[in-house]
């Protein structure tokens, strides 16, 4: 699958039937989503596999270095920004399959 925005963004890699997870490249700048976003029932985690990032959870911003590890918990609202001058790869665990879980 291809990245959202073209070159960088979310690319999923398996969609269900047991979980979703993918990919999320960020260059210089960018945010994973334009605001930020939660699921009712679905856990997520998140791998900062390349780079430093910023991991924002219910507005409060905490630095994501390389190696670093997220559960944002049902109902949480999160993005992820690059304020660095280089680009973060993040892989995310979408804890159980289910699309239409987006508030």
């Amino acid at each position: 699958m291809e990245y959202r925005g073209g070159n960088s963004g979310v690319k999923y890699l398996m969609r269900g039937p047991s979980i979703d997870w993918g990919v999320i490249l960020l260059n210089p700048g960018e945010s994973m989503a334009e605001n930020s976003h939660g699921h009712n029932f679905v856990d997520e985690t998140f791998y900062f596999t390349e780079g430093d990032g910023i991991m924002i959870i219910n507005d409060k911003e905490f630095p994501a270095p390389q190696g670093t590890v997220f559960l944002v918990e049902p109902k949480e609202m999160h993005n992820i920004r690059n304020d660095s001058n280089k680009s973060i790869k993040i892989i995310f665990i979408k804890g159980e399959y289910k699309p239409e879980d987006k508030i």
